[in-house]
């Protein structure tokens, strides 16, 4: 293999892990950024629904950003996602200013959510592996590092805003290393017929029409509302519901993230096990684990419930999406990328507002049960994106050669 097509395999997992890093920061963190803005759970939750705002149009943008520069869109996302995380930490003092920032932090994420998503499906799409599941593994591993590093630099006494420069500066050098290593826009066979994006004509006829992609991404939304909702409220309950210290609260995103890294890591490997089977079984462990927390009364039961609750969920959306999108054409995967992870977005923006809102209606206890019914329609739904998936197939793309 040539160096530079290591290094434009390398690409994926380092965005992934740039931006696993942010998610745990931001996890371990967000106790903080509440106290700092003097918000109830409520409050909290209506200021976390800017971030959808903010992300949503920028993740429209991104897939066709993607198919046109390459991995340099995902790379210049990244940086700005390091500077937007000191930006909302740094202003976010009451619910004004914090609706703001995380407007700011919604926008930089969702692109760099759909480049790291883009990039990686198109390295799968080339060699045949699961390395969508893979590069979530790694995203899941760096949410334990910026977890623990977060929790250890608040146990020390540092400020939100100096955890968040840590982090910030780590995620730029990993995304300029997305920049300087990651290959170009994927350009189309020699002489073949393009339109003006690039994009050959033959292959335009051969895309499958928006509908499945939004159907995979519905069921995918709800995956991530749960896989957020325990990343994001995790420190919260304990801290809220048993007790647990600022040192211990850091545990709940880092457990959840270990426990879904070590379990994507094993899916990529473990490659004859159904995608059918991923779904289902990935749904079930879920349903089990988020109850398990609901009634916890001790930091040891509600990690154990988190570890459950990691182990089913960290299947669901990686493996919807390689299903997805697995036989679309380079030239427009991150177009085709960018409809299921916009769609799948919304949950994982809509989790955390759920869990708020409907905490203040029934404590966090009861907000968890809400979480559990989400899994549990995931596992009726999740079946119903492999027919639409046959119904639209279209024939296998040539896989590039290295």
């Amino acid at each position: 293999m040539h160096t530079g097509t290591q290094a434009s395999a390398a690409a994926p997992y380092l965005a992934f892990a740039a931006f696993g890093l942010f998610w745990g920061t931001w996890g371990a963190a967000l106790p903080a950024l509440r106290s700092a803005a003097a918000l109830d759970d409520a409050a909290l939750g209506t200021a976390l629904l800017f971030v959808g705002l903010g992300a949503l149009p920028a993740m429209l943008l991104t897939g066709r950003a993607v198919d046109r520069w390459g991995a340099r869109a995902g790379g210049a996302a990244l940086v700005a996602l390091a500077v937007a995380g000191v930006v909302v930490a740094a202003t976010g003092r009451d619910l004004a200013t914090l609706c703001l920032a995380m407007a700011l932090v919604g926008a930089t994420s969702g692109a760099a959510d759909v480049a790291a998503n883009a990039l990686a499906g198109l390295r799968e799409q080339r060699s045949g592996g699961r390395v969508v599941t893979v590069a979530h593994g790694v995203f899941s591993s760096c949410v334990v590092v910026g977890s623990l590093g977060t929790g250890a630099l608040r146990a020390a006494g540092a400020d939100v805003v100096l955890v968040f420069c840590v982090a910030g500066t780590a995620m730029a050098v990993l995304g300029l290393a997305v920049l300087r290593l990651g290959d170009g826009p994927q350009a189309a066979a020699p002489g073949a017929r393009t339109t003006g994006d690039g994009v050959p004509r033959d292959q335009l006829g051969a895309l499958r029409p928006a509908l499945p992609f939004v159907v995979v991404g519905l069921v995918g939304a709800l995956g991530l509302a749960v896989e957020n909702a325990h990343q994001s409220w995790g420190a919260v309950f304990l801290a809220d519901e048993v007790g647990a210290g600022p040192g211990l609260t850091a545990l709940a995103p880092a457990t959840f993230a270990a426990a879904a890294a070590a379990t994507r890591f094993a899916a990529g490997l473990l490659t004859g096990v159904p995608a059918a089977a991923l779904l289902g079984g990935g749904a079930a462990t879920a349903l089990a684990g988020t109850l398990v927390v609901a009634a916890s009364g001790s930091v040891g039961t509600a990690l154990a419930g988190l570890v459950l609750a990691a182990v089913g969920t960290a299947v669901l959306f990686p493996t919807l999406l390689s299903r997805a999108v697995r036989d679309v054409p380079a030239a427009r995967r991150g177009r085709a990328t960018s409809t299921v992870a916009t769609t799948a977005y919304l949950g994982f923006l809509a989790g955390p507002v759920y869990v708020g809102l409907l905490s203040q209606a029934t404590g966090l206890r009861g907000a968890m049960v809400g979480v559990a019914a989400l899994v549990a329609v995931v596992g009726v739904l999740a079946p119903l994106t492999g027919r639409a998936r046959r119904q639209e197939r279209v024939p296998p793309v040539v896989r590039a050669g290295y």
